[in-house]
């Protein structure tokens, strides 16, 4: 489905939504007034892929299937440009593929200067260096289509056994993202850091911190896909107050309940403050699907598993972008529940880990009437949960450090069963990294064993808060309804030394509610 929700004014030019429980919003054209805008534009590529990645091939033969892609790039770059794009982003793998070996992705590498000492313009100066045909096309895209151009590619640069980290073969193999400005000039690459299974590939020497300057919307960061999970490079490229932008090359297998893509692209916006412009590639029987435009407070974006097509989003995006911080004294008219979850949060007990226990003083004690902690996998991780049975209630679950609350109201009785999670520890499947997580879940079944399992359907409503006592300020909120459809919260922020998202009045029933914090220092 596509689909579009929030509360800042962000518009969808030109676009078919796919007919999937889209809904679509706003008018090309409209807009408030006093907010500055530019307009970029993400592609979700349904990429040619090798038939035998495996293979020993030729240069001749790796640009053969190359130039494939990157004629559907050409396509989008224009039917971008008709729409009055500044910037369009193609996404990670979207032009050579995956599953290589070092030496069988060999033939699809080009040559990359280091654009820092070299001024170059690919289109135009096309004899300057050899094995640089898929740069000189997309500088030639960027010059037709009068706008900034964001791929990604895999490259080559020679090294001497000499220096840090050269391979035995005499040269790096990078998974590099490169930007180039209207009229082609190379402006910045950035290699890839935290690889995703990726042998093919090596990790550059040092870190790639890469900020490069629009004249249309001022400074811009550029990361690939699992970077977003890790303080560096994207945490620290944020730490520059200028950085309002980021723009997201992905190839992201979707992982349901916490880590769909759409849904951690909105919560790194939302958590960060900033506008992130994220294009996945379009694989749905690999799992790989979900591109959107994001600001910290609204959302276009693209998830659909049926369709074999790629897809192209053209939105209006503030210069600007307003967070959580902004909105909050708007959004602090709350009804009684408000209330009453600052009466609880006042009052509220630490947890304290005592031996194999985990101790919440003063916290009510559960009585035979009152719903059991129980211990399901989610993520590949064992979270403490405890079920939400109630029409409405307050509920507490505990694991190490960490205390999940929950206080909630729904407008019927359950016919379906959802849990309350926490999770305080190393995460070590797929990547090690340390993570806090509170998260109101749709189970899979009625079944306790069934929480955590992947679900995209479902019909339960409520108005709540979500709140926890975490010890990290990197805290995503992670939001979804039914059909894959991102929601925003009606407030999100600190409250007494605790994290908390709120929300009423859902627009379909809810499938994930979580808010996901990361503990870089502890990875």
């Amino acid at each position: 489905m596509a689909g579009a929700s929030g509360l800042l004014e962000l518009f969808l030019c030109g676009c078919c939504m796919v007919a999937l429980g889209a809904q679509a919003w706003g008018q090309c054209g409209t807009e408030h007034p006093e907010v500055e805008y530019y307009v970029a534009a993400v592609y979700e590529h349904q990429s040619i892929l090798s038939p035998d990645p495996l293979s020993l091939t030729t240069r001749k033969q790796a640009l053969q299937l190359m130039n494939q892609n990157l004629d559907i790039y050409e396509q989008q770059v224009m039917a971008a440009a008709e729409q009055d794009a500044q910037m369009i982003v193609f996404p990670e793998d979207g032009i050579h593929g995956f599953n290589f070996t070092r030496t069988s992705i060999y033939p699809f590498l080009d040559f990359m200067p280091t654009p820092q000492s070299v001024r170059w313009n690919p289109c135009l100066e096309t004899q300057r260096f050899n094995d640089t045909e898929v740069l000189q096309r997309l500088s030639c895209m960027a010059i037709r289509g009068q706008m900034f151009l964001v791929a990604n590619l895999g490259t080559k640069e020679p090294c001497h056994f000499g220096d840090t980290g050269c391979p035995e073969d005499g040269r790096f193999q990078f998974n590099t993202d490169v930007v180039f400005s209207d009229n082609g000039t190379l402006v910045d690459r950035y290699r890839k850091h935290n690889l995703y299974f990726e042998a093919a590939f090596d990790t550059p020497p040092k870190v790639d911190h890469v900020i490069f300057d629009t004249p249309f919307a001022g400074k811009f960061g550029m990361f690939t896909c699992f970077d977003i999970l890790f303080f560096d490079p994207a945490i620290y490229t944020l730490r520059d107050p200028e950085v309002r932008h980021v723009v997201y090359p992905t190839a992201w297998m979707n992982q349901l309940p916490l880590l769909a893509a759409i849904e951690i692209q909105q919560g790194f916006a939302s958590a960060l403050g900033i506008n992130l412009l994220a294009a996945n590639i379009h694989h749905p029987s690999l799992g790989m699907t979900g591109s959107g435009i994001h600001t910290p407070l609204q959302s276009v974006w693209y998830h659909d598993t049926e369709s074999p097509e790629g897809h192209l989003i053209v939105a209006q995006v503030p210069k600007y972008p307003l967070g959580h911080s902004d909105m909050n004294s708007a959004r602090r008219k709350a009804g009684p529940s408000h209330a009453k979850f600052l009466e609880i949060l006042t009052g509220d007990p630490s947890c304290e880990k005592d031996a194999q226990e985990v101790l919440c003083e003063g916290a009510t004690r559960w009585d035979m009437n009152s719903p059991p902690t129980f211990h399901s996998e989610m993520m590949y991780d064992n979270f403490t949960l405890v079920p939400v049975w109630g029409k409405e209630g307050h509920l507490r679950v505990c694991t190490n450090s960490l205390c999940c609350n929950l206080l909630y109201q729904r407008p019927g009785p359950a016919t379906e069963l959802y849990a309350l999670g926490a999770f305080d520890g190393l995460h070590t499947v797929h990547g090690t990294y340390y993570v806090q997580v509170c998260a109101l879940v749709k189970c899979g079944g009625l079944g306790f064993e069934t929480c955590g399992q992947e679900v995209v359907e479902a019909t339960g409503l409520f108005e709540f808060h979500l709140w926890g006592n975490f010890t990290t300020a990197y805290i995503f909120p992670l939001f979804l309804t039914s059909g894959m459809t991102l929601e925003t919260p009606d407030q999100a922020g600190w409250e007494n030394d605790h994290y908390f998202m709120r929300k009423s009045g859902l627009s379909s029933g809810l499938v994930t509610a979580a808010l996901y914090g990361r503990l870089y220092e502890r990875d």
